[in-house]
């Protein structure tokens, strides 16, 4: 597999280390040939590090497997719109699985174009959500039979809940930045000053890398000011240090919900999303594309971007609606087994393997 990976603190970094090992567990042989980053990884199944333009030895480690899963964002690769991905596959002399993580539904020039060439010379393509999925079949020339949606994998919780004390709390998690949102919840906060038990926003996460090279900490701080122009700086707390898996959802299962306010009206696939509807919390959310499928059935509240009434009124009902917050969790464990890491790496193992025997590999 290509891919970031622990350490390197990204999305897809999350994604392939629990995936390698939900195919391990069901008897693969997984080696991560990883895009270096900073600090060397110690995981054994690191077989290699590779950095921008180290085309051939990337090729060279994945040829060493039956097929090549590779991981793809526009800025993992060197390239505009990450398009070096292609030499990549130029260069691969066994099966390819690109797993798309970004679908933009009015992308640029290039974008489509290195899109467009991934679906031609991938055997096979996998995004994370439907909406992915029928962006990418009908926003672009590809041959739709190449594409195949599987959901994003979680981590299931392990054992009962825990006894929710002290101040009801409000959970944002993710690497933190502007687009997150955070400031709509914080906007919103006077408004609930007069819930029962004074409810507490808290937002877990360190300042994306990228972010934090050029801006510092800039919208962390700006986010505290305005907390505090508000009068609500008791209320709400930022806590950077880097969260396991674990911990994140040891976190969420103590929160009164999870809120997901991102800017995007693109943003078809988000692992926070998922973790978080399998954590068995209410999840608020605005209504980006992966949060109306996802939470569609449910699981959740979803909100208009620029409607902060509607915001406070869905915070308002599942910190004051038991019965409401109770079938919003309910739903989310429904859901959560069909999303485990174990049933994922399945699935995609059952690709693998079809795409290596070259039969036509069925859309899930």
């Amino acid at each position: 597999m290509l891919s970031t990976y622990a350490p390197t603190p990204c999305g897809v970094a999350a994604f392939s280390g629990p995936f390698c090992e939900g195919l391990s567990e069901l008897g693969a042989d997984v080696g991560v040939v990883r895009i270096a980053d900073g600090e060397p990884s110690t995981d054994p199944r690191v077989v290699g590090e590779v950095s921008g333009g180290q085309v051939q030895r990337c090729a060279e480690l994945m040829n060493r497997y039956d097929v090549a899963f590779v991981q793809y964002q526009y800025g993992l690769y060197g390239g505009p719109a990450g398009g070096e991905v292609l030499d990549v596959l130029d260069e691969l002399r066994v099966p390819s699985i690109v797993l798309a993580h970004t679908i933009p539904k009015d992308p640029t020039a290039e974008q489509q174009r290195v899109l467009e060439a991934i679906v031609a010379k991938a055997n096979h393509v996998v995004v994370i959500s439907d909406a992915a999925h029928s962006r990418l079949r009908t926003g672009y020339r590809v041959d739709s039979m190449k594409i195949s949606s599987i959901p994003h994998g979680v981590t299931l919780p392990r054992g009962a809940g825990p006894k929710r004390a002290g101040r009801p709390t409000l959970l944002t998690w993710g690497l933190i930045g502007p687009g997150k949102g955070v400031e709509r919840v914080i906007d919103v906060m006077p408004s609930l000053s007069d819930v029962p038990g004074r409810p507490q926003y808290l937002v877990v996460g360190q300042t994306d890398p990228r972010i934090s090279a050029e801006e510092g900490e800039a919208y962390r701080r700006s986010c505290i000011e305005r907390a505090q122009r508000l009068g609500v700086a008791d209320s709400v707390r930022f806590d950077d240090c880097y969260r396991s898996q674990t911990a994140l959802t040891a976190m969420a299962r103590s929160a009164a919900a999870v809120v997901l306010p991102y800017d995007s009206t693109d943003q078809a696939a988000s692992g926070v999303l998922a973790q978080a509807v399998a954590s068995g919390r209410p999840v608020v959310a605005t209504a980006f594309p992966h949060a109306v499928e996802l939470l569609g059935t449910g699981a959740g509240i979803v909100v208009d971007h620029e409607d902060p009434a509607a915001l406070t009124t869905a915070l308002r009902r599942v910190l004051t609606q038991p019965r409401l917050a109770g079938a919003l969790a309910g739903e989310g464990r429904r859901l959560a087994p069909t999303m485990a890491w174990s049933v994922v790496s399945a699935t995609y193992l059952r690709l693998a393997q079809k795409v290596i025997t070259g039969h036509p590999a069925l859309v899930y």
